[in-house]
């Protein structure tokens, strides 16, 4: 499957900015729609940690694949839940992925807002596109919607 998103490098730069993000949002000090996202490997089967930007809007709840095809996105696809962290809180989450229809709206939210600074290069489309050209983009960025949650406090 061609991925047209780009490759997804984890580099050392990377990975350390992944560990100090995610030490922010585990004690809760980072903006409130940062998450941690902790999944099942699918070939593996141990658990992944990894920090996502939640989309809240009126339509729903959404976590977008912005580096397109990723471990993380590979564990939803086959599981359909994970759990997301912020703070002392942990949220059980089951998900499923969303058509092009429904993401385009979102991904053109996902781009509108401060984030796009880190994953503006991975996209084609840019915030003022046409919803067909984020019709398109979700073919490289999965979206998945939250469909049922339940939140515990730690």
């Amino acid at each position: 499957m061609g991925n047209d998103a780009g490759r997804f490098r984890r580099t050392r730069v990377r990975r350390t900015a992944n560990a100090v993000i995610g030490g922010f949002i585990s004690f809760g000090l980072a903006p409130s729609d940062l998450r941690l996202l902790t999944t099942r490997g699918a070939k593996s089967g141990f658990l992944r940690t990894t920090p996502v930007s939640l989309v809240e809007n009126t339509q729903g709840r959404f976590l977008v694949g912005a580096y397109g095809e990723t471990g993380w996105v590979r564990n939803l696809r086959k599981d359909g839940f994970g759990t997301l962290r912020h703070g002392g809180w942990i949220e059980l989450v089951s998900v499923v992925e969303v058509g092009p229809e429904r993401a385009a709206p979102v991904l053109r939210e996902y781009l509108d807002h401060a984030r796009a600074v880190m994953v503006s290069g991975q996209f084609t489309a840019a915030p003022d596109s046409p919803d067909d050209d984020f019709a398109r983009e979700a073919a490289t960025h999965p979206v998945f919607e939250i469909v049922r949650s339940t939140t515990v406090r730690l």
